[in-house]
């Protein structure tokens, strides 16, 4: 009798849940609507994506619209998370499914996952239609992927993309001196997205 009643109870509180969580849904403004859903379709799409203070490239995997984060998955390994080696070193001594399942982990094993709040994500351009990019014009601050990395960084516009037949833009990366000066460097458009309001870095 104890366990039927604690189990309606607790099917009570869960159809409550369900219809707070829906309500809320529903008292939602159009505009706010119109960016859960456009939050959604950003599954499969490559953003730029705010971890603690430093920011990089993701993997949207999916947009849970109640809890309104996103779960993404950084591709790139990490080199305090390395332990391939060590893994391997206990392959040897596996039988031959735990040798599979090693040899799995290890493959995986820089694949990290996030779940994010709204507001740690920019998605990025499309890359096939440069009119879908902002124009920032020279001397603007910008966040952009470094060249040959996944990691975005603070730089200033030198040239805007519109102005150039290559669609890039040309800008200069702070802290990204050499010889005294910095080096002016070639951006794709889709790579480049407004500076958050309070970055750090």
């Amino acid at each position: 009798m104890f366990v039927f009643i604690f189990s309606s109870a607790t099917e009570g509180n869960e159809k409550k849940r369900k219809r707070v969580k829906i309500e809320h849904i529903s008292r939602l403004t159009p505009s706010m609507r119109n960016q859960l859903k456009a939050c959604a379709n950003l599954k499969g799409e490559k953003v730029a994506a705010r971890v603690r203070d430093d920011w990089f490239v993701v993997e949207v995997i999916n947009f849970d619209k109640k809890l309104m984060e996103f779960e993404v998955l950084d591709e790139e390994p990490g080199d305090d998370e390395d332990n391939s080696g060590q893994s391997w070193e206990i392959v040897k001594y596996c039988t031959t499914f735990e040798w599979f399942v090693l040899i799995f982990s290890v493959l995986f094993a820089s694949f990290r996952q996030y779940k994010l709040p709204m507001g740690n994500i920019i998605p990025f351009p499309k890359s096939n239609d440069p009119s879908s990019a902002q124009d920032f014009p020279p001397g603007k601050h910008v966040l952009a992927v470094y060249p040959g990395t996944t990691a975005l960084y603070k730089a200033t516009v030198v040239q805007g993309h519109r102005r150039r037949k290559t669609d890039d833009y040309v800008l200069e990366f702070d802290d990204d001196e050499e010889d005294g000066s910095l080096p002016q460097r070639t951006v794709p458009f889709h790579t480049v997205v407004p500076l958050p309001e309070g970055h750090r870095q």
